[in-house]
């Protein structure tokens, strides 16, 4: 039988894919987002669009930061569990616009803890980042890793919530699990993300930038796996690990009901390597134009996802050739040019 499941963020990338696949299992979706121009509305309206096909999904305008219709919202539904993925995203951004991190990830995501305390949620799944890894080196990144050194205020945001929701596991039992999630792509992606941007420029004959002089690699995760270990995680509520002691501790498990997993395609690919691959999907040979790196950019992602493969028996594995093929034909389709 499907059960009821909260997604905020809905109208986002991840947001809109998770809540999609949760209907088409049977289960009953309530989405919310606050619908903000970050980027074109028009993209977020068409994600809900696509899911109010769906007879079992609802969806309300509400910002996350606002306490008292987070807490309305709590009281009045009964969901047996909460997808978390609504966040001021974007590193780059950050920089900007920081006062929006604070009121997004932090206010807002206390909201949500708030309400999951309140109503006795089942198990809480948030959105945390690769960027939590900051000025860490060692390769590839492991959720055992000390992460106390974030690059960005984003990074430091998504850390601040991995220490919240284990205060609200240890303190009210709030069963909480974290998804550090890597460079997600794919159809319906997000308008400020590299692979969008490099195959609009291309398509359109204009100059892409390669920061780093393109000297970066990424983990490169497709949406499909992406969803794919978040909806097996959600009947995995974590259970505290008899084993964890403060004297050696494990960052990615706890005393307490919280857990940490790395959601990555765990094979690192260099920018151009992915620039000469949208060449070959679009047709067309990109302009370069080389910059430095950007501050609180990093030069390497890297996922260890062997967690992830022991708890739910999955390892995302989607082809970096194969999703740019797909995400370049989606893009063909839905962006006029």
């Amino acid at each position: 039988m499907g059960e009821r499941i909260l997604v905020t963020g809905a109208a986002g990338f991840v947001g809109m894919h998770v809540a999609r696949r949760l209907l088409a299992q049977g289960h009953e979706v309530f989405g919310l987002d606050n619908l903000n121009p970050y980027y074109d509305p028009d993209l977020k309206a068409a994600r809900i669009s696509a899911l109010r096909k769906f007879p079992s999904f609802r969806f309300e305008q509400i910002d996350i930061a606002e306490r008292d219709p987070m807490a309305a919202l709590f009281a009045a539904e009964k969901f047996a569990h909460v997808i978390h993925l609504a966040a001021q995203a974007g590193v780059r951004h950050s920089l900007a616009d920081p006062h929006a991190y604070a009121e997004a990830n932090l206010i807002g995501f206390l909201n949500v803890l708030e309400g999951c305390r309140r109503a006795g949620i089942r198990h809480l799944l948030y959105a945390s980042s690769s960027s939590v890894y900051g000025a860490n080196t060692r390769m590839p990144f492991r959720t055992s890793d000390n992460v106390d050194h974030p690059l960005n205020l984003y990074g430091a945001t998504k850390k601040a919530n991995e220490l919240m929701a284990h205060a609200y596991a240890h303190l009210f039992a709030v069963p909480a699990t974290g998804l550090r999630f890597f460079t997600v792509y794919g159809p319906w992606g997000r308008p400020d993300m590299a692979m969008w941007l490099f195959v609009d420029s291309i398509m359109r004959g204009q100059p892409i930038q390669l920061f780093n002089n393109g000297q970066m690699r990424r983990d490169f995760t497709y949406i499909d796996d992406v969803v794919e270990a978040v909806v097996r995680l959600v009947p995995q509520t974590p259970a505290p690990n008899p084993a964890w002691s403060g004297a050696a501790s494990d960052p990615a498990t706890s005393a307490a009901p919280w857990r940490i997993y790395n959601i990555g395609n765990s094979r690192p690919v260099e920018v151009l390597e992915v620039v000469r691959l949208i060449e070959q999907a679009v047709g067309k040979s990109a302009i370069r134009e080389f910059l430095p790196m950007q501050p609180g950019d990093v030069p390497e992602t890297y996922a260890d996802v062997s967690d992830l493969e022991r708890a739910v028996g999955f390892r995302p594995a989607t082809a970096i050739d194969e999703g740019i093929q797909r995400f370049v034909a989606w893009f063909r389709d839905f962006v006029p040019l």
